[in-house]
């Protein structure tokens, strides 16, 4: 089977319109920084501070704006914060935690919710799934050869769309892990 990108996903957020408003000024933008490998992301110049009960921490503001706040953290820097982040893939907020303060150079805000460690998943169109012989949300096991760290990740999401572009994302922990800095290559196996 053919290999794909695997990219790091560092902690970072993803803003609603009213959030971004109230930590950056009101009809405040995004400004691009560096454009991500999904279609229409990118990683911004704006950056929020994440107060916690443990700790700080300067994270990335991603855009484009969302409808709902979210913040994605490695299990490693939630126990940092002192906060719960719940494995769930992006956008599934039902039941997650907050604890944390946003706090940017126009306001701060406490959340009650939205802090995840988002579940590893392999972004792909629906060609793409077809060629792989998978469906929107099959669960897979992604193998991962580095030099003295190979591994294989289980529990690896598929996620299909149009407006995907083929890559696996992974999470700092993950990368650590498996010995990658910057990207590796990945390819789904059977076990």
């Amino acid at each position: 089977m053919e290999k794909f990108l695997v990219e790091v996903s560092a902690r970072h957020i993803h803003l609603n319109r009213e959030d971004m408003d109230l930590l950056f000024g009101k009809d405040s933008e995004l400004h691009p920084k560096k454009y991500l490998s999904q279609p229409g992301q990118f990683a911004s110049e704006e950056k929020v501070t994440l107060k916690g009960p443990r700790g700080e921490m300067s994270v990335r503001v991603l855009g484009p704006l969302r409808s709902k706040t979210q913040v994605e953290l490695s299990l490693t820097d939630a126990r940092t914060l002192g906060v719960t982040a719940l494995i769930r893939e992006s956008g599934d907020l039902e039941g997650t935690q907050g604890g944390l303060t946003l706090v940017g150079p126009a306001g701060e805000k406490a959340i009650d919710s939205g802090v995840i460690a988002a579940k590893r998943h392999v972004h792909m169109t629906p060609a793409d799934a077809q060629a792989y012989g998978v469906s929107n949300g099959d669960i897979v096991n992604v193998r991962i050869q580095t030099e003295n760290r190979s591994l294989v990740f289980g529990d690896t999401v598929i996620r299909v769309s149009d407006h995907f572009k083929l890559a696996m994302h992974i999470d700092t922990d993950e990368a650590n892990a498996a010995g990658i800095s910057g990207t590796a290559e990945g390819e789904i196996i059977k076990l």
